[in-house]
């Protein structure tokens, strides 16, 4: 197994929010135990709710977040342990692409400016060799080299994050964060970008972390996917696996939402809706943090956190049921939708004159 690009060790990100009535500290746990492996040239996508940590993941996972403990290692290099002058260095190495193309660039500087102010602080390139590398970043990315004398309020949105991808492509890093780099794009600009995105991974072997919430995104880009709740990882794996045998019961749930085009198929899948609203970071579910919505929630999950158990197909689900009750044993949850699935339509039936 080759050494990876980034290596993420129990990651935690906390913020104080003050005191309680006796002096204690008040702490917001944004991210609890986080633990990431992407290998070069990969891309992981991360998936989950709004408000479940994915994106200070990867704001901590490049400083941009100071975390609170754990290590982010980038190669042979510790993130966490870096001086400020350390991690200017760093920056060439790795670098983000925002979710909002109208938000991430400055609406006073050209896009040459843009293009060229990471050459000036990294590269020690002569103007004319920078500016031949604003030209050919931007044809990479499908724009033409003349565009750099323009503002990026003359571009539309699919333009403007073509824009945002050449900046931070232009070092060739060895990763990007990609913070839901589409969501803001309509479906067919969505395409476009994602498809540049893989043609760019496959010339330059950057690795890639996804975020996002788009679980078709993902499942389209990233061969290995990790679900996030309440700022853990629940579950992770392969993407073929992980959507089509899902071990974990927030995992279904988020397949569940999938809408299927087929009408038919739509109105016989098997569904898991989740019972009430996301719990509070300030004072999270003691155990297992997705039991207040678990449908298939048992005592054992109040008092002890679930174990990480390996799953049928590969990868690993964090969840009871694998060794509780059902004892699933690494198998899919989708083999509880369905028994209680058969057992609701065999009442139905009993009941039916």
């Amino acid at each position: 197994m080759s050494a990876p690009c980034l290596q993420v060790d129990d990651l935690h990100v906390k913020y104080p929010i003050g005191a309680s009535a006796f002096g204690k500290p008040k702490w917001l746990h944004a991210v609890n135990g986080v633990s990431l492996r992407i290998d070069p040239g990969e891309t992981l996508g991360l998936v989950g709710e709004s408000g479940s940590g994915k994106s200070t993941t990867g704001l901590a996972i490049l400083r941009l977040v100071k975390p609170f403990s754990g290590s982010v290692r980038l190669g042979d290099t510790d993130v966490t342990r870096q001086s400020n002058a350390g991690l200017r260095g760093l920056r060439r190495r790795m670098q983000i692409v925002f979710q909002d193309p109208y938000s991430s660039l400055n609406p006073s500087m050209t896009v040459e400016q843009l293009l060229d102010e990471p050459l000036q602080i990294h590269a020690q390139m002569s103007k004319a060799d920078r500016r031949a590398a604003i030209g050919g970043i931007l044809e990479a990315v499908g724009l033409h080299a003349g565009y750099a004398a323009r503002y990026p309020h003359e571009f539309s949105g699919g333009q403007r994050q073509r824009i945002a991808i050449a900046r931070a492509m232009i070092l060739y890093p060895e990763l990007v964060i990609l913070d839901e780099p589409v969501s803001a794009l309509d479906v067919s600009t969505q395409s476009q970008i994602l498809n540049l995105l893989k043609a760019i991974q496959d010339k330059s072997g950057t690795a890639f972390l996804l975020v996002a919430h788009d679980l078709a995104v993902v499942r389209l880009m990233s061969p290995r996917v990790a679900v996030m709740y309440l700022g853990e990882i629940v579950e992770e794996g392969p993407s073929s696996r992980v959507y089509d045998t899902p071990g974990h019961p927030y995992t279904a749930a988020l397949i569940s939402a999938i809408p299927f085009p087929d009408p038919v198929r739509q109105r016989s899948a098997e569904r898991l809706i989740l019972r009430g609203d996301l719990p509070s970071l300030m004072n999270p579910p003691s155990g297992c943090r997705f039991r207040t919505r678990c449908p298939f929630a048992m005592d054992v999950c109040a008092t002890e956190a679930p174990p990480r158990v390996p799953i049928d197909g590969g990868g690993v689900a964090a969840c009871h049921l694998h060794a509780h009750g059902p004892r699933l044993a690494g198998r899919s949850v989708q083999t509880l939708l369905a028994a209680r699935t058969a057992e609701a339509r065999s009442v139905a039936m009993a009941r039916t004159p």
